[in-house]
């Protein structure tokens, strides 16, 4: 079993061995790429030396239960523990989202709800700036465009993962689930006669794309720069600090007025028009891949309702995985590791089933 392991075994020495030369750090991008499938390679083969070690104990153990029966326990222990490793190590091999090691851009928008559902969108922007404290990545506003009373009509969020995560532990792999609607139910402040409304925000998700990731002509985007509006102090609305994006051959629009420097917004607006094209590339992709399609969780579809947040009953409820928990309050404050973790577990199930049995 886990042959194949052997060859990613030989590769992962080879590439510790290629970490060790000051020559690769001479390429930026050379040494981050070959960090990373470092990265994504040893937890496969730590796992599969476990899975050799139990496996030579269980043998052992069962030679020895013949004669003393008192290793009868032992083996059942170490078949157990061989069980539990060898489900580990399928889940390990099993083909992972290319962009799973990506840092990632979050887009928050206001919908159905007028400022409840700007309010809400606020809600959403805070719980993901308070997980992203807790994982420890860095976290950046690259537009944000508030709404009279304190809301969000649009928000967009790069977070940034520090060093080189382990595999399924960047900043995309946790958060692609999240693109969709998320609904409320709750009495908003502007209800006097305390009813309860249904309001939503849509939540878009997005890899962040590396220069090497998109081929971006530049003679392709056409830029506008207008005059800022809204809460930003003196520039507003004096200066042609904001800037409007246009991808030509796909007709992608990104504005960002955020920063008093126009370099700055537009720095930010590339930022988010490359990842935007990395993004689209990869649907394409998936499209032509049923098999990739498949083994999802997240949508393509922006209108699918995945999840509910219910403040009378202080109740979260994942549509796609059934979760549901009443803590409704902790993960607002950024405990989201529950319900995130639903998604993740039904994708790697969905994957087994789709990829077969990798040993």
């Amino acid at each position: 079993m886990f042959d194949r392991v052997v060859e990613l075994a030989a590769e992962m020495v080879q590439l510790e061995g290629q970490l060790s030369d000051p020559t690769l750090h001479q390429d930026q991008n050379k040494a981050r790429e070959v960090g990373r499938r470092f990265a994504q390679l040893k937890p496969i083969v730590e796992t599969w030396r476990q899975w050799q070690q139990v496996t030579e104990d269980l043998e052992a153990a069962k030679e020895f239960s013949e004669e003393d029966e008192s290793f009868a326990k032992e083996v059942k222990a170490l078949t157990k523990s061989q069980e539990e490793i060898s489900e580990r190590l399928k889940i390990l091999l099993i083909p992972r989202d290319p962009l799973d090691d990506k840092d990632v851009i979050i887009e928050i928008k206001s919908g159905e709800g007028g400022q409840e559902s700007a309010l809400f969108a606020a809600d959403l922007v805070r719980m993901y700036l308070r997980f992203a404290d807790r994982q420890g990545w860095k976290s950046e506003v690259l537009e944000a465009e508030e709404s009279d009373m304190g809301g969000y009509k649009d928000a967009a969020i790069a977070f940034k993962a520090k060093g080189t995560p382990e595999p399924g532990q960047a900043p995309y792999a946790w958060l692609k689930h999240e693109g969709g609607v998320h609904r409320v139910q709750r009495v908003p402040i502007t209800e006097s006669q305390g009813r309860i409304h249904t309001s939503a925000a849509g939540v878009l998700v997005f890899p962040e794309a590396e220069e090497i990731d998109v081929q971006l002509n530049i003679e392709d985007v056409k830029v506008d720069v207008y005059r800022s509006s809204g809460p930003g102090g003196q520039s507003v609305n004096t200066t042609d600090s904001a800037v409007r994006l246009t991808h030509l051959p796909t007709g992608i629009v990104v504005s960002c007025q955020n920063e008093k420097s126009q370099l700055q917004n537009k720095e930010a607006a590339m930022r988010i028009l490359r990842a935007r094209l990395l993004a689209a590339a990869e649907e394409e992709r998936a499209e032509k891949d049923a098999a990739s399609r498949k083994s999802q969780v997240r949508t393509v579809d922006r209108s699918e309702r995945i999840r509910t947040y219910n403040f009378p009953e202080n109740r979260i409820t994942d549509h796609r995985t059934n979760y549901k928990s009443h803590n409704l309050d902790q993960v607002l404050d950024g405990d989201l590791n529950a319900v995130l973790q639903s998604c993740i577990e039904k994708e790697s199930q969905e994957r087994l089933m789709n990829y077969g049995d990798p040993a």
